[in-house]
């Protein structure tokens, strides 16, 4: 498994909604990236800078954020800390 280093997080990014909430069916050409995940493991943090998430937080965070890694298949996103926007 990933352990994520100082202010890092491993975070496994949601599925894009495929279909809009008036019934429309969204082609793979015209889904967005993700923005949302769900927090596999967090760093310790940095000296001056405790971890605000904690495995299990349900974020939100920028567009562009993170490096993608693929581990058994599973695709998952590493991004700082200051990279979050929000817990859901």
């Amino acid at each position: 498994m990933i352990r994520p280093l100082a202010d890092r997080v491993l975070v496994e990014p949601q599925e894009a909604q495929t279909k809009t909430a008036a019934g429309i069916f969204i082609p793979d050409t015209a889904k967005e990236k993700p923005q949302q995940g769900k927090v596999i493991a967090a760093g310790p943090g940095k000296k001056d800078e405790p971890m605000e998430v904690k495995p299990g937080d349900v974020v939100l965070y920028g567009k562009y954020a993170g490096t993608e890694v693929t581990v058994d298949d599973v695709k998952y996103l590493i991004v700082k800390q200051s990279d979050i926007l929000a817990i859901l």
